[in-house]
């Protein structure tokens, strides 16, 4: 007899649905899995028989032949698990086969049968609903992510003879119970600027870069407070919209990161890897690609502490995603593109001790200049051009630290950003992109006018900096942000001043 069931696995950051066929004939008893399986889910076959066994259900011996289609798609996911198991049954005629049609099943199996979660819910729920299918079964640890899906009826399973029971009519399965997945308006943050001693002008140019969307780097000696400081660039970011909160949450479901029973994610994403991570993991890949830092930081800020300690080849894949905002890797089975639109903040040392131009008593710089030319020689011009904002981070006065005045905090500062964001929607919303940091030459032309004095100035800067076409293009990008944030149409030579402030201070140092 032939019976099919459907499931679902993840490609990318999205959803495939999966045929699952099954054969059952008279010969000598066989268990064949075909259809690119990877080990997991060759394995399933074991997980399969002995949870319908441990459900109470006694299987005749016969060959079995389950074909996995789309036949060409590597197949990694064990929440087919549950749906080998149904087309099973069907196939034995213990379920009818016309009660699996409109419906999606995506769990693993135990060995007594019960259902556990798996990563990508998600996703696969949004690709069911995309190709018309009603209902989704799925392990009750994974409802939480499939009610984010509006138009699908959900129901969460505990155990495989609980959903042979309801698919039989024996006994009632109620819908998984909806929850309030609407975007918090103003989540508590614990890490906020009011906890900032000192550093205003890193805090200025930090401020500008959440506006505007703009990758920074800070210079500075050891305990100056540049982590500190990045760590509350997301508390003045604007707040994800439902949209933006859904993506975020299907790459983090693939990614296996949701809390347990965790829903939407509200909060835009802070990645902080160690400098000894590798490429792949930062930039994502494997045999069947998976999504690396650059895509985890999705609509938020990825955090590059002690940026010259990073493997030089690690640093300049970042070069592609920070220009074109995403990541296309290819391998045999498949060519992939990940989102990768995101903040980029680094931070460093201005040389291997970390003094250099903050002598004192105390601390006095010994690096040699071959020393402090091969540290920084690390972080190469084509991704230096690519930060728009470079900060210099001074040691902390004591009267900062110890001034009992009260910083201004991170809701004071994202009331202004976010009303920055909102001129930049509506000015660029004909380009279909959403902030300063996104416009290309073009764009600029077309929407951001420099008054005479400003033209001036920045031809002046031009020529004496030496700067590059990008880098050109870069200042304006910053000075653009600079006006949003006091709400000028015109970009005034106070503006381009600013920016060009944030873009000469380090790259002395560096270059």
């Amino acid at each position: 007899m032939f019976a099919k069931a459907y499931g679902a696995t993840t490609l990318g950051v999205d959803g495939v649905l999966i045929d699952v066929e099954v054969d059952c004939a008279h010969g000598l008893p066989a268990f064949d899995i075909v259809g690119l399986p990877d080990t997991a889910v060759k394995e399933s076959k074991e997980r399969v028989r002995t949870a319908i066994r441990n459900s109470g259900i006694k299987l005749r011996q016969e060959k079995l032949t389950i074909n996995l289609a789309p036949a060409n798609l590597r197949k990694d996911s064990p929440g087919l698990d549950l749906p080998i198991a149904v087309g099973i049954l069907a196939a034995y005629g213990l379920l009818p086969a016309d009660v699996l049609k409109k419906k999606i099943f995506a769990a693993e199996l135990s060995l007594e049968g019960d259902c556990r979660g798996i990563k990508g819910v998600l996703p696969m729920a949004v690709k069911a609903r995309e190709c018309g299918f009603e209902t989704f079964f799925t392990a009750r640890s994974n409802a939480n992510e499939a009610l984010l899906v509006e138009g699908i009826k959900v129901y969460a399973l505990d155990h495989l003879a609980q959903l042979i029971d309801f698919l039989l009519g024996r006994s009632d399965l109620p819908l998984a119970e909806a929850q309030e997945m609407t975007v918090k308006e103003d989540p508590a943050f614990s890490d906020d600027f009011a906890d900032v001693q000192g550093q205003f002008l890193a805090k200025r140019a930090l401020e500008i870069a959440a506006a505007g969307g703009h990758n920074a780097l800070m210079i500075g000696s050891p305990g100056a407070g540049k982590t500190m400081l990045a760590r509350r660039v997301s508390s003045i970011l604007p707040e994800l919209t439902r949209e933006e909160a859904l993506e975020v949450t299907k790459i983090y479901s693939i990614a296996g990161l949701l809390p347990p029973n965790g829903g939407l994610i509200t909060r835009r994403p802070f990645r902080s890897p160690h400098h000894t991570t590798s490429m792949t993991a930062l930039i994502g890949g494997g045999s069947i690609p998976r999504p690396g830092e650059v895509t985890l930081a999705q609509h938020g800020v990825l955090f590059l502490d002690e940026l010259p300690e990073f493997n030089k080849t690690t640093l300049e894949v970042l070069r592609q995603p920070l220009e074109d905002r995403s990541v296309t890797i290819a391998r045999v089975n498949a060519t992939l593109t990940f989102p990768a639109n995101f903040i980029l903040l680094a931070a460093m040392n201005p040389c291997p001790c970390g003094y250099a131009g903050e002598e004192d008593d105390s601390h006095t710089c010994e690096c040699t200049p071959n020393e402090i030319k091969r540290y920084t020689r690390k972080i190469s011009g084509p991704l230096l051009d690519r930060i728009d904002i470079h900060i210099r981070v001074p040691r902390v006065e004591y009267k900062d630290l110890s001034s009992t005045k009260k910083a201004e905090p991170s809701a004071s500062i994202r009331q202004r950003v976010t009303e920055a964001r909102q001129v930049q929607q509506e000015r660029l919303k004909s380009y279909h992109i959403f902030c300063n940091a996104q416009m290309n030459h073009a764009i600029l032309r077309d929407t951001c006018p420099l008054d005479k004095s400003a033209q001036k100035l920045l031809e002046q800067a031009f020529r004496v900096m030496n700067l590059s076409a990008r880098s050109y293009d870069r200042i304006i990008k910053v000075a653009r942000t600079v006006a949003d944030l006091v709400k000028s149409e015109k970009i005034q030579d106070s503006h381009i001043a600013e920016a060009i402030q944030f873009r000469n201070d380090i790259g002395m140092d560096v270059n």
